[in-house]
């Protein structure tokens, strides 16, 4: 994905619409540039086209793993540093599914004597790299286009556990606070997660503020601390503040 595609998507989740006229003027490009990125943005899932211009995709479908990869890439890494920071040697970790916890997963493996748990293939590659890290895989249905692991034998494998911390990942997050995602199976699973931790880690960049997806995780009144990378709304600062929930940007 080229930088004026990135932007371009940013842009839409910004304002929700843009016209290709916009863009066009925007970028000091062609309208016929601009509808080449928007039919390949489509193509991803990344963005949903209209006639004359771009929207967000749909609440019911998440983006492309591949495209998840590299969108906020810069930003997924500080956030990533920050959250392993708060983590120390010897701790034990819950972390689940999702490109934001697969960067902090690139952090932690450099602590020693981890014991962490998680239904993330990537996860556990990444970490497998340091032998002073225990790592517990949960069994269950892998998805092949992240590779990560969800249904009835993932939830029970990670109700055995109790951690120190959890580090998850999030698809959105409402006005209201609502914790949004788009897989029923992968937010029971995230949600039995939260239940056996002592701290919550949200890590959420700024592109995940007001995204709409169909499924309920919960709230952020459900969480400890939130690592972004962009100060959120004064209505959405409002929001932690009131449920206790410590800001790091």
């Amino acid at each position: 994905m080229q930088k004026r595609q990135l932007k371009i998507v940013e842009q839409v989740q910004a304002l929700g619409y843009v016209s290709i006229e916009d863009l066009a003027h925007n970028f000091k490009v062609t309208p016929q540039t601009i509808r080449r990125d928007i039919n390949l943005l489509s193509k991803e899932g990344v963005l949903r086209r209209y006639h004359g211009g771009a929207g967000l995709a749909s609440s019911a479908e998440n983006i492309r793993y591949s495209a998840r990869q590299i969108l906020c890439q810069d930003e997924k890494r500080a956030i990533a540093v920050k959250v392993a920071q708060r983590i120390p040697p010897m701790a034990s970790v819950f972390i689940n599914i999702g490109t934001t916890t697969e960067e902090v997963a690139r952090e932690l493996v450099k602590k020693d004597g981890l014991r962490v748990i998680t239904n993330n293939l990537n996860v556990a590659v990444i970490l497998s790299r340091n032998p002073e890290i225990e790592i517990y895989m949960a069994g269950g249905v892998v998805r092949h286009r992240d590779c990560g692991l969800t249904g009835h034998a993932t939830l029970e494998f990670i109700r055995q556990f109790r951690t120190d911390f959890c580090v998850i990942g999030i698809s959105g997050i409402g006005q209201d606070g609502d914790l949004l995602d788009f897989d029923y199976r992968e937010v029971q699973v995230a949600k039995a997660i939260i239940t056996n931790s002592s701290k919550v880690l949200l890590a959420a960049d700024h592109s995940k503020f007001g995204r709409e997806a169909m499924v309920r995780l919960g709230h952020v009144s459900d969480i400890d601390e939130l690592f972004t990378d962009t100060m959120p709304s004064e209505s959405m600062v409002e929001i932690l503040t009131e449920n206790g929930v410590k800001l790091h940007v």
